[in-house]
This record gives structure tokens, sequence and C-alpha cells, in this order.
């Protein structure tokens, strides 16, 4: 018996043809592609005839989904217009090749769970696609850490890509070094990485609107950013994500130390919260300059003791005083990109991109900071930085030094 994937029917455009056939979950035709939905009323019929997809059409116009996303946001389309969007009536025959939603490096990841953060409790297959997008995160992460850590750093200081699925992955990369270097069980390291994952699932709209608002959070924002890790329960719930100790952390991530938390999730809350932190200070706003690594560094442990003290000692040596894909000013005057983490957590290994005087330099080339000529001076936040390197370049500059 042909098994069918529920589809978002509260997202479909009155009017607008239909790129699938649709089906009633018990296998009867209730639209043939191409037709559309011609009312209100007509709608609430397939709501109430639970209309679902074939599952290879419902990943195609998944994938069909987050393109579109992905297009209105780069071309600078308000995230509440964004959000109002209909599933899209067109599918390509390339949103059909199997695995193509998981091909690729994190800019695909970030797409794709953009798109699922976005649709909520209205995404398609979402439990299956964020175990998905799990697998290969900790595949990208085993092929490449630091090349991870620069893809998602880079991608945390372009606010045109949205904010919240990068928020996400780069909270769950960081967790999951962290939690290594702690020597966390895997199964709790498990939990994590969900975790980090689908946290902000309740408000991920409203996140990718505050990351670009010139104003203040309102006082309903506020409520909001408050409320949030219930409401992001609620809809994993609705999705039957059901494993108690995700929703567990998901619910008290913003209260880590809270008694009526579950005692097995505690070291996961602890560092899930610290993450959390650390990356959003970070993250520049309208309304202020992204906090430099080294300072974000430093707030988590100032003041830390105890087994605080112990997750942001280890998130800092995970991640580095200078992670990849932040920028730093050298003893010389130059100003570099960090591409590289190196022995120690202050001493990565840099790019110079800018000479003393601000002109760009024509040479790639990595150089250590252990040199007197290239101990780092200062952090310098992105704002501050106007050359962009990419990432295939940096690529190649890095092979150099696997053969020194």
């Amino acid at each position: 018996m042909m098994k069918y994937v529920p589809i978002p029917v509260a997202m479909l455009g009155v009017g607008k043809p239909l790129p699938v056939d649709v089906w009633s979950a018990s296998g009867q035709l209730l639209l043939r592609k191409g037709q559309p939905v011609v009312s209100e009323e007509h709608r609430d019929k397939l709501h109430a005839h639970n209309a679902s997809s074939t599952p290879a059409d419902a990943m195609a116009w998944q994938r069909s989904y987050e393109r579109m996303v992905h297009a209105m946001l780069r071309e600078g389309v308000d995230v509440q217009e964004v959000s109002r969007a209909p599933m899209p009536s067109e599918i390509r025959d390339s949103d059909y090749v199997v695995g193509q939603q998981l091909s690729g490096g994190w800019l695909d990841l970030q797409e794709i769970l953009r798109g699922i953060l976005y649709q909520g409790g209205l995404a398609i297959n979402p439990r299956e696609r964020i175990a998905g997008i799990e697998k290969k995160a900790l595949d990208l992460m085993q092929a490449d850490v630091d090349d991870s850590l620069y893809c998602l750093f880079q991608a945390l200081a372009d606010t045109e890509q949205g904010y919240c699925a990068t928020h996400a992955l780069l909270c769950a990369v960081v967790c999951e070094l962290t939690a290594q270097k702690l020597a966390v069980p895997a199964h709790q390291r498990a939990v994590l990485l969900t975790s980090a994952l689908v946290m902000n699932i309740g408000m991920a709209r409203d996140q990718d609107s505050l990351a670009r608002q010139q104003s203040a959070p309102t006082d309903w924002q506020r409520n909001l950013i408050r409320d949030h890790p219930q409401k992001s329960v609620e809809t994993l719930q609705g999705f039957a994500l059901d494993d108690p100790e995700v929703l567990d952390v998901v619910r008290y991530h913003h209260d880590p130390e809270s008694t009526l938390a579950m005692p097995s999730t505690a070291m996961a809350r602890r560092i899930l919260a610290m993450a959390d932190s650390f990356i959003a200070k970070m993250a520049g706003r309208k309304t202020r300059a992204s906090l430099s690594p080294v300072k974000a560094v430093k707030s988590m442990v100032m003041g830390a003791e105890g087994v605080g003290l112990g997750v942001g000692s280890a998130m800092a040596q995970a991640a580095g005083f200078y992670p990849p894909g932040t920028y730093v000013r050298l003893a010389n005057g130059e100003t570099a990109l960090s591409v590289q983490r190196g022995e120690r957590a202050n001493t990565p290994w840099v790019i110079p991109i800018l000479d003393k005087d601000g002109v760009a330099l024509g040479k790639i080339q990595c150089k250590e900071t252990t040199t007197p000529a290239c101990t780092i001076a200062a952090a310098v936040t992105p704002e501050n930085v106007h050359v962009t390197l990419s990432v295939d370049k940096v690529r190649k500059a890095r092979q150099r030094i696997r053969v020194l």
C-alpha cells in the first residue's frame, strides 16, 4: 500500500495550480496536478481529508519551497512577507534527484533547515529531514572541523542569508565540539545536537526579523523571546518529535538550572545555553555591533564557577578565541582572516587580507600567529571588514598548511 505524506494545506495559495497530485490519506485522488485550490472552503475540505502526496512529490515540493525562500531572502524581501508566501506552484526536475536535499555543504544544509524552521508544524516529513541534517552535519565536521567553523562564522555575518538556521547550525557544531572536549557520552551528544537545531523553531521567522530590525525589540517581541522555548516544544510535539530528553533540553535551554528539568539532561542544557548565548553575542544587529569572539569567550567564563566554568573553558578551547571565519588585527597592523585553529586557543592560522593602511593584499597566504610580527593584537568585528575571500581560495591556502 502506498504511503502518503501530509502536505501543508494552510500554505496552499487559493487560485494557484498545484504541482503535484493530491491524495487523501486512504489513497483517494482529491486533486490532479495542475488543478488549483478554488476557495478557502475548498482548502478546509482538503484539510479535513488529510490531504497528502507521495513521498517523492512531498520531498521535491519541500525542496522547491526552500529554494524559493532562499531566493526571496537574497533579494531582500522582508521576512514577514517571506513567511506569508504560499507553497510554490512549480517543481524542477532537479528537485526530484534522490539525496539532492542533503548534498553539498553547510550553506545547502542552512537552506534546508531554514525551510523546516520557517514552516514549523507544517513542514513536510520534518523528523526524517532533521535526522538527515544531523547525519550530514556530523559528516561535514568529521571531514574538516575548521572548514565547518569557517563556513558558518562567515555565514553568521551575512544577514541576507537569514539568521535562524545559521545560528542553529553553528550552535550544533559548537555544542558537539564542546561535548567531545568534555567527554559527554554519545547518547547525550545526540540529544544535544538535535536540540540545538530545533530549539528556536517556535520563533524562527521572528528571529530573522529581529536580526534585521532597526529598533529595539517591542514588548510583544520580548514576550515571544521569553515564551518561545515552550512554543518550540509544542511545535516539535506537533510533528511527533517526542524524545523526552530533547523536549526537556529545548524547554529549558534559557533556564538550564531549572529544578523542574530532568537530571539526565543537565550537561546538555548547560552546553546549549552557553552556545546559544555565545553565538548570539557574535551576531551583529542593526541596533548593535557584534561582539568579538574573544569578548564573547570572556563573557562566558567571567564570574562562572564549577561546572559552568568547565563548560565555558571547554567551549573556548573547542572553537578558539579567534574561530575560523572571524577577523583579527595583527601586531604588524595587517587585518587578517582566521582560517584554522592553532595549537593554542589564541594562536590560529590566518590569511592577511588588508595591509596596515587598509589596502587589500593580493597574495593569499596562511601565516601562523606564533611569530612576533604576526601576533594577534586585537579581534576585528566583521562590520569593519569589507574584503572577502571565497571558500575555495581559503581551502587551497589551507592545503599548504598540511604540506608544511
